[in-house]
């Protein structure tokens, strides 16, 4: 009777465990803009939607346990109702990794995507199809949630997030056939938007930002809580991978997103540095992230 329970529990257990999705995604919607909102159940329907959408879709092949899922957060701002369904927003999309040995989690993804025009009724499904465009709201949604995917497994293993990135660029080829107005899809709206993302990040000379990212969280982060002197100089190894990139690719979109992410982090574990790596570790960064050069003095004020 016993090993009986047993079966079954583990068979339920592993049902759960296959049923377990990729994403830990909390939603955000910001109204403030919007005076005298009469719609206050359909952004609550909005909301819900998104969240059901973000973490009810089974996006890889891959077996996630409940532990295992990607934190990550979606603030979407609404800037102005359009007309009757359609509205204006800005998405800031943030996640997170988990750091081994630690109760920290290190962010490795932070950006805010002014072009966010969707439109929404209230009760509608969300469906999202790979190989079309359906509309601009779970087109958005999706391309994010891919990109956190292939920014964590980029974390994890050597270019692990390749095929999460094609699968970007995939929403992006579909969507550049949208209709004009839904902007960020296209080369020629810009060089900081959802095109220019992929883009960059799939060419050969963009590489250093995702060698130096799995470098600066495998042999760095995950090690410090053992070996804090020994990561905090592997962390200095991996920024220097972003040197040729910053060369030929100066203050590139790019290189802004992975210090948007990281520039504050960074700061942190080298004010507990040694003077020499201090000012090794400034004098590195304010040639990779010159406009930011003031920031990075806080790693030289006061002792160790």
């Amino acid at each position: 009777m016993r090993l009986k329970v047993l079966i079954c529990f583990f068979i339920l257990f592993i049902g759960a465990s296959l049923q377990g999705q990729e994403l830990n995604c909390q939603v955000t919607i910001n109204t403030d803009q919007i005076q005298g909102t009469t719609e206050k159940q359909i952004f609550e329907q909005l909301k819900k939607s998104i969240f059901e959408f973000m973490n009810n879709t089974k996006w890889t092949n891959d077996i996630f346990t409940t532990q295992e899922r990607i934190d990550c957060s979606i603030l979407i701002v609404i800037q102005q109702k359009v007309s009757t369904d359609d509205y204006q927003a800005t998405i800031q999309v943030q996640s997170r990794r988990p750091v081994y040995k630690s109760s920290y989690y290190t962010p490795i993804f932070n950006y805010e995507d002014d072009n966010f025009l969707f439109q929404y009724q209230q009760f509608t499904t969300l469906e999202f199809n790979q190989t079309t465009f359906q509309n601009n709201l779970t087109s958005v949604l999706a391309f994010y949630a891919y990109v956190m995917l292939a920014v964590d497994y980029d974390s994890f293993s050597p270019l692990g997030g390749t095929v999460y990135w094609q699968k970007a660029q995939t929403i992006l080829n579909n969507a550049q056939s949208a209709p004009s107005e839904f902007k960020g899809w296209r080369s020629n709206e810009g060089n900081k938007n959802r095109y220019w993302l992929i883009e960059n990040t799939l060419q050969p000379v963009f590489q250093g930002i995702r060698d130096c990212l799995y470098q600066y969280s495998i042999n760095g982060l995950d090690i410090m809580a053992e070996k804090t002197e020994e990561g905090r100089t592997n962390i200095m190894k991996a920024l220097e991978l972003l040197k040729p990139v910053y060369t030929s690719r100066p203050a590139s979109f790019n290189m802004q997103l992975f210090f948007n992410a990281k520039r504050d982090e960074i700061i942190n574990i080298f004010k507990g540095a040694t003077p020499e790596e201090k000012t090794k570790i400034t004098d590195l960064l304010m040639q990779i992230d010159p406009a930011n050069t003031t920031k990075y003095m806080k790693i030289t004020e006061g002792g160790r």
